[in-house]
């Protein structure tokens, strides 16, 4: 079956001396994985690899067999050309890290365009602004609305957040936060990307994002824990 669609780059792995694996969150068929053969051989090598890199938007023509193999691009262009994601080191670092949460997150080949629509909009945003130190955070906690775990705001004046359920509680359990934790995941679900305020000191946006982090292994199956954390912590320190 021939397939027009967009496509979000998660990953690629070079495969034996030429060639790359690259696994796509698609507009149209949700995740999917292409090889693609010569890949770093020819005059426009360093052209096909750019296409490649972390979170690209890509407008593709591929044939699906969807049989559980490889699938195969038929044509390749970048739909939303990036104007500093990939060359601002923040923005490079926070990009890589996005990508290999996504990469242990998203394991479906069905079709999710609302999570594919948000992404988007989500990435345009990053690459036209510079106060983006709670860009990672205020991502992962909307992209719980799309796989089907976002934290039940009920009750959220309670003083403890429970993990397993996501719901806020009048009691501590094992699985809950403390009230300190709690009360910074609190200020993380009120923001938005557009809130400029210092509302986090470093160590305050660690243990956020230790929280979310631990959020997501409670509730995929799977999840590890992204090599690229480190990373990320030593450029935001």
């Amino acid at each position: 079956m021939q397939v027009k669609t967009k496509a979000i780059v998660i990953s690629s792995l070079k495969y034996q001396e030429k060639s790359l694996i690259v696994k796509c969150f698609t507009q149209s068929h949700g995740l999917k994985s292409y090889f693609v053969r010569d890949a770093f051989s020819g005059r426009k090598s360093n052209q096909k690899i750019a296409y490649f890199q972390p979170l690209s938007i890509l407008e593709i023509e591929a044939i699906h067999k969807n049989k559980g193999t490889l699938e195969n691009f038929k044509e390749i262009k970048i739909s939303t050309p990036f104007q500093s994601i990939h060359s601002d080191i923040y923005k490079s670092t926070m990009v890589m890290f996005i990508s290999e949460v996504l990469y242990h997150s998203i394991h479906e080949e069905e079709k999710n365009e609302a999570l594919f629509s948000f992404l988007e909009a989500a990435l345009s945003w990053l690459d036209h602004h510079d106060e983006i130190a709670n860009f990672h955070l205020i991502l992962l906690l909307e992209i719980t609305k799309y796989l089907g775990f976002y934290p039940d705001v009920d009750d959220i004046d309670m003083p403890f957040f429970e993990m397993t359920e996501g719901v806020f509680t009048p009691l501590h359990a094992i699985s809950s936060l403390t009230a300190h934790e709690t009360s910074l995941f609190k200020k993380l679900i009120g923001l938005r990307f557009d809130n400029h305020d210092k509302i986090f000191h470093v160590i305050e946006r660690q243990i956020v994002l230790k929280i979310l982090i631990d959020f997501y292994s409670y509730h995929l199956d799977g999840f590890k824990r992204p090599k690229s954390l480190e990373v990320l912590k030593e450029v935001f320190s």
